[in-house]
C-alpha cells in the first residue's frame, strides 16, 4: 500500500517535496525505497550514513549541484536528476544533513529525494539544526496490515474480496470464505507484520525460524535503548519494555511496573519507547467532539505494542511446542485481540499523517465504563468495541451511545459481518442505534464501510 502511494501519488506530484520516512526499526523502510526505484524505473542513488560515515563530508556544501557532483564522483555513477532517485538511508547518523533537503526542493525539484532512519524521533526532539518546515513531507510506515499480509501470502483473490465487500443488499460472506479469513488472521496474529518475519514465514513455513527472528528483533530494540537509558540498567529497560505486552488492555500505571523504580523513571523510559514506536499510546478521551485530541485525559492511557507477532513472542509463547497454527485459539485472547485491533487501526490513517489511538473512559461513582477505541470518521465520532470471540456484553457501548447521543457504532469480533438496529432501555429512556459488527479481518475497510452506512 505504501509502495502504491509513493509510486502513484508522491512520485508524480507536481509539488513533490523531499520525503522523510518515519517508523520503527525494521518495518521495511529501506526495502520500500529500493522497490520504488525498481517499480518506477529510476536509477537508485543510495547513501547509507551508518555504514559509511565518511559520506557525510560529501554534503558539506549547501549547493545541491555540488553535492551531486561529489556523489557522482564518490559512487562512480552519472546522476541525471530526472532519471534518478536519491535515497539517504540511516540519516540519524548525520542528522544535520536533513537541513540540506530544502535546497534540493528549491533548486532540484526534478530529483526525487527520500531519507529514512532509525530513532528519528530522537533526532527531531534534540536537533540543533533548522528542520526545513514546508519544504519536506513525511511518510509514516507501520508493520504490514492484514491486507498487505494477504498480498504477501499470494492471496490476491481474498484481498480483492475484502476490497469489494459491502453491507448493502444484506450480502453475507459465505461461511467457507469466512473460515479462510479467520485462519489467515490467526496466522497474522502469530507472524505479525514485520517484513523480515513475514518473508521468512512465506519462504520456510517454520515457526521456529519465525520465533528466532522475532527474538532477534526484540534484542535489537533492547540494544538500541541501552544507548538512551542513561543510568538505568539494561534489565530495568527490558522490564519496562516488556510491561507493555503484559498490560495490554489495561490502564497503564507507572507504579505497577516495578516497585523499585520510581514513577518518573518509568514515565521517561516509556516515553522513549513511544518515540521509537516500539509501542504506542492509546489516550483516554472524553469523546464529546472532534478533534479527539482536544479532550484527552492525561492520567488515563493504555499502551499497545508495535507488532502482534513480536507481542506474542514477548509474552513467552513457546513456538517449539506448536505443531500447527490452528492449534492456537489466539483470537479468543482478549488482550491480544485489543492489541491487533489497535495495530490495524494505525494502518488506516493516510500515510502523511501520524497515527493516533484513543479510547473512552468514564470513571463515575457506581458507573464506570470503557470503550476500547474511538475513531474519527469525518466529523463523526465512532465507538469501537472489541470482543475476542463472537459474542460479549455491550453494556459500556449502550451507555456511551446514550450519553453521547450517537446513532452509529462498531463491534469487532470473530463472527460474520452483520448490521443490527439496537434498541435497549437506558437510564433516561429508550436508546436506539445501528451496530455494525465486523470481523477482525475487515478492520482495514472500516472507513469505507462506515461511509456506506452514512
Amino acid at each position: 500500500m505504501a509502495l502504491t502511494y509513493l509510486n502513484e501519488v508522491w512520485l508524480p506530484s507536481s509539488d513533490r517535496k523531499p520525503l522523510i520516512i518515519r517508523g520503527a526499526r525494521q518495518v521495511g523502510k529501506t526495502w520500500l525505497i529500493r522497490q520504488l526505484a525498481t517499480l518506477s524505473n529510476k536509477v537508485l542513488i543510495e547513501v547509507n550514513f551508518e555504514k559509511t560515515p565518511q559520506v557525510s563530508s560529501l554534503f558539506a556544501s549547501n549547493d545541491p549541484h555540488q553535492i551531486l557532483i561529489n556523489l557522482s564522483a564518490f559512487l562512480n555513477k552519472k546522476i541525471e536528476p530526472s532519471e534518478c532517485l536519491l535515497f539517504l538511508d540511516e540519516i540519524q547518523a548525520s542528522p544535520e544533513i536533513l537541513a540540506k533537503l530544502r535546497w534540493f526542493y528549491e533548486e532540484y525539484p526534478t530529483l526525487p529525494v527520500v531519507s529514512a532512519g532509525s530513532l528519528l524521533e530522537f533526532v527531531f526532539e534534540d536537533h540543533t539544526f533548522s528542520i526545513p518546515v514546508g519544504r519536506i513531507s513525511y511518510l509514516h510506515l507501520e508493520p504490514l496490515s492484514f491486507e498487505e499480509f494477504l498480498l504477501a501470502r499470494d492471496q490476491e483473490p481474498l484481498y480483492e474480496y475484502l476490497q469489494n465487500f459491502q453491507f448493502k443488499d444484506n450480502r453475507e460472506i459465505p461461511k467457507a470464505i469466512h473460515a479462510q479469513y479467520l485462519s489467515l488472521f490467526k496466522e497474522y496474529i502469530l507472524i505479525g507484520g514485520m517484513p523480515a518475519v513475514v518473508s521468512s514465514w512465506i519462504k520456510d513455513q517454520s515457526l521456529t525460524m519465525v520465533h528466532q527472528i522475532q527474538n532477534d528483533l526484540l534484542a535489537t530494540y533492547r540494544d538500541d535503548f541501552a544507548k538512551y537509558g542513561g543510568r538505568i540498567s539494561l534489565d530495568k529497560l527490558d522490564e519496562i519494555m516488556m510491561s507493555v505486552p503484559k498490560r495490554l488492555g489495561q490502564k497503564y500505571v507507572y507504579s505497577k511496573v516495578n516497585s523499585s523504580l520510581n514513577g518518573q523513571t518509568v514515565k521517561q523510559v516509556l516515553s522513549l519507547f513511544n518515540k521509537a514506536r516500539i509501542c504506542h499510546r492509546v489516550s483516554g478521551c472524553s469523546a464529546n467532539g472532534v478533534p479527539l485530541l482536544s479532550e484527552i485525559k492525561e492520567k488515563y492511557f493504555k499502551e499497545v505494542f508495535l507488532d502482534t507477532g513480536l507481542c506474542s513472542t514477548a509474552l513467552g509463547l513457546n513456538y517449539a511446542q506448536i505443531q500447527s497454527i490452528d492449534e492456537l485459539n489466539v483470537i479468543n485472547n482478549g488482550a491480544i485481540a485489543e492489541q491487533v485491533v489497535g495495530q490495524l487501526l494505525r494502518t488506516i490513517f493516510p500515510f502523511y499523517l501520524e497515527p493516533t489511538l484513543y479510547y473512552w473512559h468514564r470513571d463515575a461513582e457506581g458507573s464506570s465504563a470503557e470503550i476500547d477505541y474511538v475513531i474519527q470518521h469525518g466529523k463523526q465520532i465512532i465507538p469501537i468495541e472489541v470482543k475476542a470471540g463472537s459474542t460479549g456484553s455491550l453494556k459500556s457501548l449502550h451507555l456511551f451511545m446514550e450519553l453521547k447521543k450517537k446513532n452509529l457504532s462498531v463491534r469487532i469480533n470473530s463472527d460474520i459481518p452483520t448490521k443490527t438496529n439496537v434498541n435497549v432501555k437506558g437510564s433516561t429512556g429508550e436508546v436506539s442505534y445501528t451496530l455494525f459488527s465486523i470481523p477482525f479481518y475487515l478492520i482495514g475497510q472500516i472507513h469505507r464501510l462506515l461511509e456506506e452506512a452514512l
